[in-house]
């Protein structure tokens, strides 16, 4: 059963743009380094690679509580390689607080479960639309739930 889900993003001028995800809004910029950018809020770049590292995260403590498992710890660190405009590759290192034994069942798991480098891994029809407009998203009555 699909279900949707929306994020809005609102220009604050320069590389600011504010982003209003459910309950929460988040601030994303540029690095000061970047021309225009005041480094008020991670770049979009980071905000892909922060995603994989929480779903991840989540993915394997879902895994872990199904099995009944107790982690001492968990942490996960997720290094995206550029190449060009785009990623090459985005790689997961997973530092799990449990038997070894137990690894990786834990892993195969989150796999299956992480809705984040699943959707990556299986690639997603992207499509996009534009309309030129006199007035911004907040007077388009959008549902932003």
């Amino acid at each position: 059963m699909a279900s949707e889900r929306t994020a809005s993003g609102t220009w604050g001028g320069g590389w600011v743009c504010d982003v209003e995800v459910g309950d929460f809004t988040l601030r994303v910029d540029e690095p000061e380094s970047v021309p225009g950018g005041t480094n008020t809020g991670p770049q979009p770049t980071d905000l892909l690679l922060a995603s994989v590292a929480s779903c991840f995260t989540l993915a394997l403590s879902f895994a872990a509580s199904k099995r009944s498992i107790d982690l001492e710890h968990l942490d996960v660190d997720v290094i995206g390689m550029y190449d060009g405009p785009s990623f090459r590759e985005i790689r997961i290192m997973a530092y799990v607080g449990c038997d070894v034994a137990e690894l990786d069942r834990l892993v195969a798991t989150a796999e299956r479960v992480c809705y984040v480098t699943n959707t990556l891994r299986n690639g997603v029809d992207l499509v996009i639309e534009a309309t030129a407009t006199e007035r911004s998203a907040a007077g388009r009555g959008l549902n932003r739930t």
